[in-house]
C-alpha cells in the first residue's frame, strides 16, 4: 500500500505474520502467511519500493492479498481485547519480542516456536515479524497455556526458561522493545557472555554501594536476591 506523506503519519511499515496469527488475526485461509507492506513519501519514491516488493513476492510465488488487511491493521494494531479475553478466561498468556540478524530470524523463529510450544500446558504459539531495519528486525512471539491455577507460576517461568534460552543459543537477543526488567534479568549474563563481566565493573565503578536499581539487569545487589518472575 502506497501513500502521500502526511504531517504525523505513519513511518513504513513491513510486518510477516506467520499462518497461524494471519488466520487469527486476518481470516485468511489456513496456511497462509500475510507480509504487510507500507511506506509513505514522495510518490515516485513509493512505486519503486512497491514494485521491488511486488517482485520479490512474485519471485516466491505469493499472491497479492487484498490492500485492506492493510487498513485492518491500522486500525485494529493496539486492540488487546482479544488476549485479555484469554487471560479472563483463565489462561496464562504472555509475549516475547526479540531481534536478530535477517540471516539468522528463520532459525530464532524456529526455535522459539518449538522451546514454548514443547512446555507441558501451553496450547498455542505463534510469532510475526514486526519492525524492520537494514541488518535485521524483530520477532514478537505470543503464548497461551492452561494449567491449574496453582502451577501458573511455575508455568510461567518453564516457559521464559525454555523460550528465552533457545531463541539465544539460536542468535537472537534478550528482547527488542520491552526492555529487560527483573523477568528477563536471569538471562542477561548468558545473552552479554564476556560483556556481562565488563557491565559488573562499570556497575561497581559507578554505583560502589549497590543502592542504583540493585537486582536488575541480572547483577549482584547487597540488598538479597531479587524476586523470581
Amino acid at each position: 500500500m502506497r501513500r502521500t506523506l502526511q504531517r504525523g503519519a505513519t513511518p513504513a511499515v513491513l510486518r510477516l505474520y506467520d499462518a497461524k496469527e494471519s488466520e487469527r488475526n486476518y481470516h485468511t485461509p489456513k496456511g497462509t502467511a500475510v507480509l504487510l507492506a507500507m511506506d509513505e513519501g514522495d510518490p515516485a519514491i513509493i512505486d519503486a519500493m512497491m514494485s521491488v516488493v511486488a517482485g520479490e513476492a512474485a519471485a516466491s510465488g505469493a499472491e497479492r492479498l487484498d490492500d485492506s488487511l492493510v487498513e485492518h491493521w491500522l486500525g485494529r494494531r493496539n486492540d488487546v481485547a482479544a488476549l485479555e479475553e484469554l487471560i479472563s478466561g483463565g489462561l496464562v498468556v504472555d509475549t516475547m519480542e526479540v531481534s536478530g540478524p535477517w540471516a539468522a530470524l528463520p532459525g530464532i523463529y524456529a526455535a522459539g516456536i518449538e522451546a514454548i510450544g514443547s512446555v507441558a500446558g501451553t496450547l498455542s504459539v505463534s510469532a510475526h515479524q514486526s519492525h524492520s531495519y537494514t541488518d535485521g528486525g524483530c520477532v514478537y512471539f505470543t503464548f497461551a497455556g492452561k494449567v491449574p491455577p496453582e502451577d501458573r507460576t511455575a508455568y510461567h517461568t518453564a516457559l521464559w526458561e525454555a523460550g528465552a534460552r533457545a531463541i539465544l543459543a539460536a542468535g537472537g537477543s534478550l528482547s527488542h522493545h520491552h526492555g529487560v526488567g527483573l523477568g528477563r534479568g536471569r538471562f542477561v549474563a548468558d545473552a552479554l557472555g564476556d560483556a556481562f563481566s565488563v557491565l559488573e565493573a562499570v556497575k561497581a565503578a559507578l554505583d560502589p554501594n549497590g543502592i542504583l536499581n540493585p537486582g536488575k539487569l541480572g547483577l549482584a545487589s547487597p540488598f538479597g536476591s531479587a524476586p523470581e518472575l
